[in-house]
């Protein structure tokens, strides 16, 4: 089954391969990329050759649970070098730009065991930390070879990935073996994971580190002046969108304005790469769309809609919101995290796809801290509702502020869980 894995991925990617060439042929985004997830990492990464702890976050959400255990760790074993490696290209400019306190970033190596063996050679960690349950057997294995503990940290696993796991299950069980420890989010997915074949005295659970990893962002002076006038308006911030949203969004907005003539409307999509997109959805829809790249000092004072075309600054462009959407949850992709509007005490909206972040949507909902919806029809009258009525969106804002403030500390815990792994 090892086998048959790396040789299906190995011809995954080969075949994944000129596509991948022929996006990026203007750029060159994944060919400067190549070379680290091949495992050739720079020899000025760890000239020492010393021990290290390797942090893996995939993408932008594990990226931002990661930032909150850096300096921990940092703090608690100041002989290891920290490296923080990732998936995504767009998970590596966050890291790069937020995170501090690691010696260096890279991508990831492909989960090929060439790749593996050459990156620990290079990285040389004692313990390799994976952020979320990402499950890579080769990189997995490649740990234990070299003689590093492996801890899955903030681990979750949803409904539709057990399901799809469980077909391999003979073969999960043997990768899960070679796990020292799973520190998972609430009971459920520990549940989960130990049907899977994980050793049920190795999983605990601690807590979601994403409570910790939040914090309330006040808006830069740069930003403030483009954006300056909003603070007087009904804004309206939707975040995180997924493709198929936005035309969603747009439509809801246009019968915002017939209530709410004067909401402005803050798009922000998921993905850096559909920046190019959405302005002439946001033309066919009727508004003129303004780039936040482009926008000068009190250009949208009479303006509707601007889209934020850059990353890292959704969380501060929440502090303005008088209501926030946050997407991937209109449409089937799981939903996305709702702790920064909340951490900002605003008033949130989603949609019924939340199947990733299930646990903290329905805590917020038990508590009146949450909108859902049940479909796109709905999401006007949910602004709109909101924009009228203050008290009601203040009260909603104050008791997420509150929610997120009560769930903190599953980060000291996973730090002192980990210790125990390195020595």
């Amino acid at each position: 089954m090892h086998f048959l894995y790396t040789l299906a991925l190995a011809i995954a990617l080969f075949l994944a391969a000129p596509f991948f060439l022929w996006k990026g042929r203007g750029t060159g985004k994944y060919l400067h990329s190549f070379s680290q997830r091949m495992g050739r990492l720079p020899p000025s990464l760890n000239p020492g050759g010393g021990l290290s702890l390797w942090v893996h976050a995939v993408s932008v959400g594990e990226v931002l649970v990661a930032r909150a255990l850096i300096g921990p760790l940092r703090e608690r074993f100041p002989q290891h070098k920290l490296f923080v490696s990732t998936t995504t290209l767009t998970g590596n400019a966050v890291a790069r730009r937020t995170v501090t306190g690691a010696d260096a970033f890279f991508f990831a190596p492909f989960d090929l065991p060439g790749p593996v063996g050459r990156a620990m050679e290079a990285v040389n960690p004692a313990l390799l930390v994976l952020v979320e349950t990402e499950i890579w057997p080769n990189l997995i294995h490649g740990a234990r070879r070299h003689g590093a503990r492996v801890a899955v940290v903030n681990g979750r696993l949803s409904q539709k990935s057990f399901t799809s796991y469980r077909r391999v299950r003979p073969f999960l069980r043997r990768v899960l073996a070679e796990v020292d420890l799973f520190l998972m989010q609430g009971e459920a997915h520990a549940g989960r994971l130990r049907d899977l074949g994980a050793p049920p005295e190795r999983v605990r659970v601690l807590g979601n580190m994403k409570f910790d990893a939040t914090e309330t962002k006040r808006i830069s002076g740069d930003l403030g002046r483009l954006l300056d006038g909003v603070p007087g308006r009904p804004l309206w911030v939707a975040g995180s969108t997924m493709p198929g949203e936005d035309e969603m969004v747009l439509a809801a907005f246009r019968h915002v304005r017939q209530h709410v003539p004067e909401a402005a409307l803050i798009l922000a999509p998921r993905h850096p790469e559909r920046f190019g997109e959405v302005p002439a959805l946001v033309e066919a829809a009727g508004f003129r769309c303004l780039l936040r790249t482009r926008l000068q000092p009190g250009g949208w004072r009479n303006g509707p809609v601007v889209l934020l075309d850059t990353l890292g600054e959704l969380a501060q462009v929440y502090s303005l919101a008088s209501v926030v959407f946050v997407g991937g949850s209109l449409v089937p992709t799981g939903g996305h995290n709702i702790l920064e509007p909340a951490v900002a005490g605003k008033a949130v909206i989603v949609g019924p796809h939340m199947e990733n972040f299930r646990e903290i949507a329905d805590q917020f909902r038990a508590e009146g801290a949450l909108v859902q919806i049940g479909s796109a029809d709905e999401l006007a009258a949910a602004v709109v509702g909101l924009l009228n009525d203050t008290e009601r969106r203040d009260s909603i804002g104050a008791r997420a502020r509150a929610l997120v403030d009560r769930n903190r500390g599953a980060v000291g815990l996973t730090v002192d869980a980990l210790a125990g792994l390195v020595a």
